[in-house]
């Protein structure tokens, strides 16, 4: 377990662009990918709006013929795995004789499919054979590997909203025990109607925007897309010459199976507290955490006591920011995303800010870098993402130093 694991490519499905580049430069000028929804008739439901990712075409990225053979968390995860790839500089004669495997995660995977079968089934339309094919979990990896010809170990994680870290965590595990050569890891969901309407009927969703930390917040926007990083060990990178952006220090798990839906912040912080013995660090070394942060009253003040908790009364000089309130909840591939955001933040020193904030909450008194990016030096970051169940999982990202 003693080899460097680095990051050498970000790939990058989401309503704030395709690509890491656009996705980077969006975010710290704290635009919102928020928008109405399009993929269905929302009239009757009591909010309107998510992030849909409406540029993205996967035609560009696959064959006509795969196209249909794929649900849209697996087209998305495709796409992901390929641009991550690409920006690792991995041709397809190293993809064919490394070891490369494959490490993903989802909250609801084909459930976009599961939606068209019983749509068909409602009107007595025949099934095409082609979509059953696409209900189990492991189709997305299996695609992802398939379409690029990969041959190292696979692995699928249903651990729902922190799938991704869950996932990343994984694959770096399988590059330290010298089991992969390289990992795509990542997490890819679709916006579905089954999602909207649920998070509506818990009245989670805000009914414009999402605002985590502010006063008045309202709830989190239901949303869409993938993120895929592709791990290495040190070595082999600095041998290809392969660019880095960050360090893969270590990463925590836990389910405390406290709640459904609310998070425990006793285990939160346990959560967090595993993460930074794993890295081998202490609080005071974290320098930025990209929050959980849906923007749901009870989750952004749990957070902000496990916190708390863990970095004391540092906690308040600690810059915590939440994409969310640019994306949406991306569902299993928020945490993904927001590892790729951690992984640009310690590479180029800039923090995105959470907008849509207004009115501070005495109970959320911290620094949540509000509506403007910062320029700021970040050593260590730590992701934090939790998820309906109680599965939680904090990843530590670390500035890339020989």
């Amino acid at each position: 377990m003693s080899r460097r694991v680095v990051i050498t490519g970000l790939g990058v499905v989401s309503s704030l662009g395709i690509g890491w580049r656009p996705f980077w430069e969006n975010l710290l000028q704290g635009k919102s990918g928020i928008s109405p929804v399009t993929s269905f008739d929302t009239r009757e439901y009591p909010t309107h709006n998510g992030g849909e990712v409406k540029q993205f075409r996967p035609e560009e990225f696959l064959a006509s013929e795969q196209v249909p053979r794929m649900n849209r968390a697996t087209q998305m995860a495709v796409a992901a795995a390929q641009l991550a790839l690409g920006d690792a500089g991995l041709a397809d004669d190293a993809l064919r004789t490394m070891r490369i495997g494959v490490s993903f995660g989802t909250t609801t995977g084909a459930i976009q499919t599961i939606e068209h079968i019983n749509d068909l089934l409602h009107t007595s339309r025949e099934v095409p054979e082609r979509l059953p094919h696409q209900l189990p979990p492991h189709a997305t990896p299996a695609g992802v590997g398939k379409v690029h010809g990969l041959c190292g170990p696979f692995a699928m994680f249903a651990t729902a909203c922190a799938a991704g870290n869950y996932a990343i965590g994984y694959g770096s595990d399988l590059i330290r025990l010298g089991r992969a050569d390289a990992v795509i890891a990542g997490a890819a969901d679709p916006f579905s109607r089954i999602s909207f309407t649920g998070f509506n009927q818990f009245k989670a969703v805000a009914p414009e925007r999402c605002q985590p930390f502010d006063r008045n917040r309202k709830g989190m926007m239901v949303a869409e897309g993938a993120g895929v990083l592709v791990l290495e060990p040190l070595g082999s990178a600095l041998a290809r010459n392969a660019a880095i952006y960050a360090e893969i220090l270590g990463y925590g798990l836990s389910c405390d199976a406290h709640h459904m839906t609310a998070s425990s912040v006793e285990d939160v912080a346990e959560c967090m507290r595993k993460a930074l013995h794993e890295a081998n660090i202490l609080a005071e070394d974290v320098d930025y955490i990209s929050a959980h942060g849906t923007g749901t009253p009870t989750n952004d003040k749990n957070e902000v006591a496990a916190i708390k908790a863990v970095f004391g009364d540092r906690a308040a000089a600690i810059p915590i920011s939440s994409i969310k309130s640019m994306l949406g909840h991306t569902m299993g591939a928020a945490s993904a995303l927001e590892a790729i955001t951690c992984a640009l933040v310690v590479k180029n020193d800039m923090i995105p800010p959470t907008i849509n904030h207004e009115t501070p909450d005495p109970e959320c008194d911290i620094d949540c870098v509000p509506n403007r990016s910062r320029k700021y030096t970040v050593n260590v970051a730590l992701n934090n993402s939790y998820a309906f169940g109680g599965n939680n999982a904090s990843l530590v990202v670390k500035k890339f130093v020989r």
